[in-house]
């Protein structure tokens, strides 16, 4: 009887110093296999082990060991220390390779479009440049068009020049030689008139 008046104590006082806790998600620290105990204390015997990294779920706890639930449902306590709030190196090493991995992928889109981008750009360039060429070489033959154009202009207004130098001349020659006819005329038709004929002129 008195046994089981102090196991009921012990019970007791091990509720009272242990309290109760909201459940909460822990992670076993990435050392190697832990070992979990019966109670919260060094004393108890050891009942298994936890793989390091895995999840469990933290039931309560005391100043130096919690009670966790794994993933099997088994309940054991284990140090405090042997516990982190933040999912182990082997859970997050994964998951960040998956971040890594996807933000290459994405880098790696950006670049490929990006340098798409720059081959349109340098294709636009090039088909400006092709068109600026032609348009220079059209303009450049234009102005050898005009060039040309300019010198028949002249030539043709010289030859006009000259055309119309040799009509006025044409003119003045003509002119001349009539004036002269008209003069040689007036001067030998006197002489050509017979005399007895201007006598009779005179008389009548």
């Amino acid at each position: 009887m008195p046994k089981l008046r102090l196991i009921g104590l012990t019970l007791f006082a091990l509720s009272v110093s242990v309290g109760t806790h909201a459940e909460e998600k822990r992670y076993v620290s990435d050392e190697l296999n832990t070992w979990v105990r019966s109670g919260p204390g060094d004393h108890y015997r050891l009942v298994g082990t936890v793989n390091a990294g895995e999840e469990v779920t933290l039931l309560q706890e005391n100043s130096d060991y919690g009670q966790v639930r794994d993933s099997t449902g088994r309940t054991a306590w284990i140090p405090l220390k042997e516990l982190n709030s933040q999912p182990s190196l082997r859970t997050r090493v994964p998951e960040l390779e998956n971040q890594v991995k996807t933000l290459t992928d994405k880098l790696s889109n950006i670049d490929n479009t990006w340098n798409q981008k720059t081959a349109e750009m340098q294709q636009k360039v090039a088909q400006s440049d092709s068109v600026i060429s032609g348009l220079k070489d059209e303009n450049q033959k234009l102005k050898n068009e005009l060039i040309v154009a300019q010198k028949k202009v002249n030539a043709a207004n010289l030859q006009l020049d000259d055309k119309q130098r040799t009509i006025i001349m044409q003119w003045f020659m003509y002119g001349g030689g009539v004036l002269g006819a008209g003069l040689i005329l007036g001067l030998l038709l006197p002489h050509m008139i017979p005399t007895r004929k201007r006598k009779d002129r005179w008389m009548n």
